[in-house]
C-alpha cells in the first residue's frame, strides 16, 4: 500500500465524484459532490484525493477554522466501497495527521462522527484520537495532540 494525497483538478474531479460508500453509510458522510462544492465555495476547507499509487481509493477533507483560534480538523473521510475493508481509512488518516502535524507544527486535532458510526469510532480511537465529550452538529467531537 502507498498511500498519497492528490488535489482534485480538471483530470481527477469526475472519479472523486463517482466515489461511493455503501447505501447503509450514506447517512454517515456527505456525499464528495457535496464537498467539493463546500470547499470551492466555503473557506479555509482542503479537500484530497487518497490515492493507492495511481489508484482513487477515498477522499478526505481537513480545514481551519478561524473563529475558534485555528483550529484543525478532519471533516471528511471515505473510502470508495471497492475498496474498503483494505485498511486505507485507516492508513489515510494516519498520512493526514503526519502532514498537519509537518505543516502546521503541534496542536490539538480534531474530528467528529455519529454516534452510530462505531466503524469511525473504532478507527478513530484506533490511531489516538479520544471524545472529548462534546456534541457539535448532533456528532461526537474527538481530539489527538499532534
Amino acid at each position: 500500500m502507498n498511500i498519497l494525497f492528490k488535489e482534485i483538478n480538471n483530470d481527477n474531479w469526475e472519479e472523486c465524484f463517482n466515489l461511493k460508500v455503501f447505501k447503509e453509510q450514506e447517512e454517515f458522510v456527505a456525499p464528495n459532490s457535496y464537498s467539493l462544492l463546500e470547499a470551492h465555495y466555503g473557506k479555509n476547507l482542503f479537500p484530497l484525493a487518497i490515492y493507492d499509487d495511481d489508484i482513487m481509493v477515498g477522499f478526505i477533507m481537513y480545514e481551519i477554522d478561524e473563529e475558534d483560534d485555528n483550529s484543525m480538523a478532519m471533516c471528511r473521510l471515505m473510502i470508495d466501497q471497492k475498496h474498503q475493508k483494505k485498511g486505507y481509512g485507516r492508513a489515510a488518516v494516519l498520512k493526514l495527521l503526519d502532514f498537519i502535524r509537518e505543516k502546521y507544527g503541534k496542536m490539538p486535532f480534531y474530528t467528529s462522527f455519529e454516534p452510530e458510526n462505531k466503524v469511525a469510532e473504532k478507527l478513530y480511537e484506533s490511531v489516538g484520537f479520544k471524545k472529548t465529550g462534546e456534541v457539535l452538529y448532533e456528532e461526537l467531537v474527538a481530539k489527538i495532540d499532534l
